[in-house]
């Protein structure tokens, strides 16, 4: 027999995360990868799980408290004396806001490419369509935590709360062991404007300033016909809320452009013959990434984030893309784009997106993207608007490559063309300077040569 320490792994840039939930008891008997707790951050939750198996003999950690890497979850007692006193990386619940973001792209994943029609690999995510409510009736001051212990909910209504300015410790829980609900929530916020007996025209009369819209309206289904409830993943919970975010805080714009990338896709598919062997596959993503970079070098400005009045210029170029999976959407990011070969991103980004779809990207790798690319892949469609990953600037969203009769001064010749769909920050960029990335964009498409100078 042997104890060991279960501590939290590498969490990535996360510091002092909350303790929210607590899943095991002392005297449990723990599994390999049980989930012991879950944490939460500004930029994300996620549970951390047993190294080991064993029985748990003590729990060092308690509702509320913060907890960073190497912080002490409990004491194991495990039959094999050999094992190392340390715990696993942490099972990422979310992608992190910042990377995450999600997080925040309105694409659907890029399906197999085909040489008629290729598409780049990728993700999506539906945008939000609710606008959260900021009610006109004060909801009251946030409250210190109740001294009874951290009021019991998840990671998603917690975040709902603070959108609306909810101290949990107010509201009173409708689920098992008085667990708070959305529903309680927006109850909650019901009866405060219910109190504060406003006539509708003075939400209206403001001209909207602060979203003070009306309550999201409160309506049986069920009333009308059959329904099915199906809960939303946490991934799903947690970018929809980084997405609503984005879309009502950033004043969106989106340039839309074509790439004629017919010389291009007969590059890839030769790249593709010549490589077979040795097992890389070269997707347009990877073509992508490379010309972004490139883009992103020659119009910095893209490359930035907004902090307060000043606009932060990074010397980094970190290119997250958006990759589907089954629990939903989340943005690996490919480190240092603008310094890797064609091949090295090719690789990099596979690797990545197989293990989105294993559920096995650690926080780390969905941090600090500078720029995203989201794509709709072999599904369809011309144009969309893709939403911004906040801190960033911009966003490229993809549709489906078609052939088209394209005029060369004498006749019509078949051209294979891809449409391209920027995003972009209007407080940062403005329509000029978006309308001559999405061309220069282009050019790099059009002849790939021109990325390599």
């Amino acid at each position: 027999m042997a104890r060991i320490e279960l501590s939290v792994p590498d969490i990535g840039d996360v510091h002092d995360a909350a303790v929210i939930e607590i899943l095991v008891k002392p005297g449990a008997t723990i599994k390999a990868e049980q989930s012991l707790i879950t944490i939460e951050s500004d930029k994300a939750s996620m549970e951390v799980p047993s190294s080991h198996a064993g029985v748990l003999q003590e729990l060092r950690v308690r509702l509320g408290d913060k907890v960073s890497q190497g912080s002490i979850i409990g004491i194991l007692e495990t039959a094999d004396a050999a094992v190392p006193v340390a715990a696993s990386v942490a099972t990422p619940a979310v992608a992190a806001a910042a990377a995450t973001t999600v997080a925040s792209t309105s694409a659907v994943a890029a399906s197999a490419e085909s040489a008629a029609a290729p598409a780049p690999t990728g993700g999506e995510v539906v945008p939000a369509h609710s606008i959260r409510v900021a009610p006109t009736a004060s909801l009251g001051p946030a409250e210190p935590p109740s001294t009874h212990g951290v009021p019991h909910a998840s990671p998603s209504v917690r975040k709902f709360a603070r959108e609306l300015g909810v101290a949990l410790d107010k509201v009173p829980g409708s689920g098992p062991k008085g667990r708070i609900t959305h529903a309680d929530i927006q109850q909650y916020v019901k009866g405060a404007l219910a109190q504060a007996n406003q006539p509708v025209a003075a939400s209206v009369s403001s001209g909207g300033a602060g979203l003070d819209l009306l309550p999201w309206p409160q309506v049986d289904f069920a009333k009308y016909g059959p329904i099915e409830r199906q809960p939303l993943s946490r991934i799903k919970k947690i970018s929809g809320a980084n997405l609503h975010r984005n879309w009502v805080r950033i004043p969106h714009v989106t340039n839309n452009d074509e790439a004629d990338i017919t010389e291009l896709e007969a590059f890839r598919v030769k790249l593709n013959e010549e490589h077979a062997k040795a097992g890389t596959k070269f997707t347009l993503l990877a073509f992508l990434i490379k010309a972004c970079a490139v883009a992103l070098k020659r119009f910095p400005q893209f490359n930035a984030s907004l902090d307060g009045d000043d606009l932060v210029l990074k010397q980094y170029v970190h290119i997250g893309f958006a990759a589907d999976t089954p629990n939903g959407l989340v943005v690996p990011v490919i480190r240092d784009a603008d310094t890797k070969s064609l091949t090295q991103l090719a690789t990099e980004s596979a690797a990545l997106a197989a293990k989105a779809r294993e559920g096995k990207l650690s926080p780390a790798e969905m941090q600090g993207g500078t720029f995203s690319i989201s794509s709709l892949g072999g599904f369809g469609g011309t144009t969309f608007t893709p939403i911004i990953n906040a801190p960033e600037v911009a966003i490229l969203g993809v549709c489906r490559s078609a052939m088209k009769p394209i005029w060369n001064g004498s006749a019509f010749e078949p051209r294979l063309t891809l449409p391209l769909s920027l995003s972009y920050d209007h407080r940062v960029i403005d329509g000029a300077s978006a309308a001559r990335f999405n061309a220069f964009l282009g050019s790099l498409l059009a002849d790939f040569r021109r990325a390599l100078v």
